[in-house]
Formats: C-alpha cells, structure tokens, sequence
C-alpha cells in the first residue's frame, strides 16, 4: 500500500470537515477529484476507509487507523517544513563554534550571551579546538566558526577580521625584567614560562618570538585559567606572555607589569573562518558584528 501525505491529509480534512464539499473545499480540490482519490486509496487498502451512509460522513474502523497515523505524521512533517523554512530565511540554524585561541573564552562568552538573546532559536555550543583540528572540522561542516588568528587559503572557506591584539609580557612588578621598556627573546633564556596547555606553535610568544630566534625558556609550566596565571606571576613564579586585552585590569594593578615584546612591539589579529555558503546568513553576520563590538569594549576598558 502506497501512502502519500496528501492521502494522510485527505483522512483528516474528511474527518474534521464531516462530508466531501467541505472537505474539497479545505483541500482546494474539486469534490470529484476527493472521491477519486479515496476510491484510489480504497483500492490500495482492500477496505473502506468510510462508512458512506452516515451522516455527517464517518471513518470506517481502518479509517480511523489511518487518522492515528495522520495525527503522528502530519506535525512532524509541518514542524519540519517550519524548520527549513526558518532556515532558508536565516532565523534559525547551528552555530557550532571551535576556538583555536585558548585566552578567546574569557573574550566569547559575554558574546554569546548577547546572541542567545538575539537568537533564542539558534543551537550555540563551543568546541574547543585545541583537541582537534578545527579547520578541516569547520570544512566537513562539523563546526560552523573557528576563531583563529591563523588564517589559511581554503577553498570555501572564508577569514573574516575580527580585532588587532598584541601579546604582552607580564611580570611581578618586582621582578628584573620589570625594569627594562620592552622584552626581546633572549630575556627568555633562564626564566619560567607560564603558558596555557596548548601546542607551542599555537602560542603566540612561541610562534612570533621564541621560534624564530631559537630560544628556549628555563622551564615551562602549564596553567589552565587566566587567573591562576596571573596568581602565579603576581607571586614571581615565573612570567607569562597573554593578549592585552586579557590583562586589561593589569595596568591598574601594582602587582603587575607589562611590557611590549620588542621594541616596535607585536600585533596580532584574530578571524572568525566560516563557510563562504553561510557568511551572509544574519544570525552568523550578527555573530561576528557582537564580537567586534566585545572586543572594542575590551581594548577601551
């Protein structure tokens, strides 16, 4: 027996409208082509699906079966319509964010605080993507956003700018290096390194400034949070390089010191790398306008 959804909706307009014409008439089709289409569907079924001499027109008792299965399909098919029509018009979807930049979470969350309110019907999640690799995710369309501050030529995948930050170095207000006006490479040699637990070359006091002079710290240590970093350093445990916009409060405080890295110092610039496919979508633009203004608030606080 082959049932169609027109056959399921042509059960329940019978059955709610109690006769043909009105039913043809909630249909939008003629009165014949309605009889036509239950004889079909009698056929298929071997039974009356009604009882033809009642009035107001009832369901047979397999009728009535195949309403029960109406009433389950019918809203779930609309639900589904609703749905890929919101999203055709951008209302709903997935933002499924992985970020490369382990500072970054501080910076996204009150982002995505913002956007919740927004876009109440978007699916928000944060995959942190120092334990995969995020791009090739973003392109198997796993995740929808990466935060990156390294962008790469991908084929349909699109580096949008976010902010400039500079990484700088942080020291106790007591510690030797405290005294000079900018830091170099070889200032590095004989201290601790406080870092988060990510990949050297995902660092940016690795990447831009240790590797390439090929110096090595005395030691390492690895710290999860901002704020046991900045604890750290405060006790002259070692010293720690972060972005400028995470130790905004530093300045204020005379525990701390930062300090350029080099003389001109250094810049850096942070991407939110989507799919060229949903760059336009408004909820995604919305995303990306949020935390541009974040990030403003950030560097002027």
């Amino acid at each position: 027996m082959h049932i169609e959804f027109r056959h399921l909706r042509t059960i329940k307009a019978i059955h709610e409208a109690g006769g043909l014409a009105r039913a043809a008439d909630q249909l939008n089709i003629t009165q014949s082509a309605l009889s036509h289409q239950i004889k079909g569907l009698e056929d298929q079924a071997g039974v009356e699906l009604f009882i033809r001499r009642s009035k107001p027109m009832k369901l047979s008792a397999a009728g009535h079966r195949l309403l029960r299965l109406a009433d389950q399909v019918l809203p779930q098919v609309e639900a589904m319509q609703a749905e890929f029509s919101n999203l055709r018009s951008g209302k709903t979807g997935r933002m499924h964010i992985a970020i490369e930049c382990h500072a970054c979470f501080e910076w996204l969350f009150p982002v995505l605080e913002a956007f919740r309110k927004l876009w109440s019907d978007v699916d928000v999640d944060i995959k942190p993507g120092l334990a995969f690799d995020a791009l090739p995710a973003l392109e198997k369309d796993e995740v929808d956003l990466v935060v990156s501050s390294d962008p790469e030529d991908l084929p349909g995948i699109d580096f949008v700018e976010l902010f400039d930050y500079a990484p700088v170095f942080v020291a106790a207000a007591q510690h030797p290096l405290a005294a000079k006006p900018f830091v170099e490479a070889a200032d590095f040699r004989g201290q601790t390194l406080i870092t988060y637990p990510v990949e050297r070359t995902r660092l940016d006091v690795f990447s831009q400034l240790l590797i390439p002079a090929k110096v090595e710290p005395a030691a390492i240590r690895q710290v999860e949070l901002t704020a046991v970093i900045l604890l750290l350093v405060a006790s002259n445990r070692g010293v720690a390089v972060l972005p400028d916009w995470v130790v905004r409060e530093v300045k204020y405080s005379s525990d701390y010191v930062t300090r350029p890295l080099t003389e001109n110092g250094l810049t850096r610039r942070l991407f939110a790398a989507v799919r060229s496919e949903d760059r336009e979508k408004p909820f995604v633009a919305d995303l990306i306008r949020l935390a541009r203004i974040e990030a403003r608030r950030l560097q002027e606080a």
